[in-house]
């Protein structure tokens, strides 16, 4: 028994079916699992490379020298830029982040002309295969890396000053201080708040398909123009967010049980 006619049978059984045609979205089937796909993978890249941002802004927003030649250097070349960086990015729409990054910025760097990054038959093949998800891509990841900058911030700073002191004390420079004494101490402190950034970052993915990017929600969209219905293909993503935000909130939580009986990473 193919799925249509079992849908038509649950339509029969359960009068309250009758109207919700779920055959169309099985339909098109396909587009919703490569849209699946596409969600999933461009919010883990996307997570992947705004950690490793959000680790070293955030400790660019604490560098501090007090006294010394690199002390104006630090504060203009460091301190401040990174500082820039989350409050544009932070406090700016992600929907306008991503249309200025695909409309402006890209075309800026990859262009068959005058690309500032790249030029010529390969900016022209990028820009017509890849362009909407290189641009969904950098945009969610600058996005993300500005709030996990804060996030790598808050829990650097909640760590004792007495730890950094004691490091310091033994020798260790600013880096291995934080690479082996003050980033695993903390880590578990940030882990809930980095599983609520992927879960946002999840969810906010929806807005590249206002580029072109063959997501989820363009894979809705695409079926609410087909047959001008509504229900069935945005209820079907919207449990389908659901099942994959409840998935990564459990993985979090097992995660921070882990880290919590080990005493943080290694």
């Amino acid at each position: 028994m193919d799925f249509i006619t079992f849908w038509q049978q649950m339509q029969t059984a359960v009068p309250i079916l009758s109207n919700f045609q779920l055959q169309i979205v099985w339909e098109y089937r396909s587009l919703f699992i490569d849209g699946m796909k596409m969600t999933i993978g461009i919010t883990l890249i996307a997570v992947v490379f705004g950690t490793l941002i959000g680790l070293f802004a955030g400790m660019a927003r604490l560098a501090d020298v007090k006294h010394g030649l690199w002390k104006y250097p630090v504060r203009f070349l460091v301190r401040w830029p990174s500082s820039a960086y989350v409050t544009f990015f932070r406090g700016t729409p992600l929907f306008v982040q991503i249309l200025l990054t695909h409309f402006a910025v890209m075309p800026m760097l990859v262009h068959p002309t005058d690309g500032l990054l790249i030029s010529g038959d390969l900016a022209s093949t990028l820009r017509q295969d890849y362009g909407a998800f290189m641009s969904g891509l950098v945009a969610l990841t600058l996005n993300a890396g500005a709030y996990i900058t804060e996030i790598f911030r808050a829990g650097i700073q909640s760590i004792a000053k007495g730890q950094f002191e004691a490091s310091r004390s033994l020798g260790m420079n600013y880096w291995q201080t934080m690479r082996f004494v003050i980033i695993p101490q903390a880590f578990r402190r940030m882990l809930p708040p980095l599983g609520n950034e992927a879960i946002m970052l999840l969810k906010d993915s929806s807005l590249v398909s206002a580029i072109g990017l063959a997501e989820l929600a363009y894979a809705a969209r695409t079926v609410a123009g087909a047959y001008s219905r509504y229900w069935e293909p945005y209820l079907t993503i919207s449990f389908l967010y659901l099942i994959v935000t409840l998935l990564m909130a459990a993985g979090v939580n097992k995660l921070e049980k882990h880290f919590q009986s080990s005493g943080g990473i290694h």
